[in-house]
């Protein structure tokens, strides 16, 4: 005779502790590093001029418009 249901005492041996923590880990290392164009979006979401430049040719042509060239005199 098999039993079709799993002991209470057994019903979490299948998960492995150690993946689990490891996926948790790793996905608060990637939410705490963003991508290099989440940070600029960011910074251009700061400046109100980049943001209304962003609203009518995209978030990646106002930063290279605004950052994109260190303005030195």
């Amino acid at each position: 005779f098999l039993d079709p249901f799993i002991n209470r005492r057994r019903a979490n041996d299948f998960i492995q502790a150690d993946t689990r923590l490891g996926a948790i880990t790793r996905e608060r290392i990637r939410e705490r590093t963003k991508a290099p164009h989440e940070r600029q979006r960011e910074i251009c979401e700061d400046y109100y001029p980049c943001e209304l430049y962003a609203y009518r040719h995209g978030y990646a042509a106002a930063y290279k418009h605004y950052f994109g060239k260190r303005r030195t005199k």
